[in-house]
């Protein structure tokens, strides 16, 4: 497909780690959010985002496998 968030790392590695990490949490104001989005960012290791691109091939070799499929 076009577009497949199984093919881009900011959808299956950056923002399901961000998604996990605010889950449950309330913000009182848009500052707060910020904040907790920050602190989310400031928190992570270059060695996560090195992660992120390191599983790209192994990735993409699983669309490829599922005929583009949703994996």
């Amino acid at each position: 497909p076009p577009y497949s968030p199984d093919i881009a790392p900011s959808d299956y590695h950056l923002f399901r780690s961000l998604q996990n990490y605010l889950n449950g949490k309330n913000f009182d104001s848009l500052e707060a959010l910020k904040n907790g989005v920050s602190s989310f960012f400031e928190s992570k290791p270059r060695s996560f985002y090195d992660r992120g691109i390191r599983m790209l091939p192994e990735r993409w070799e699983k669309i490829i496998e599922n005929d583009g499929e949703y994996i």
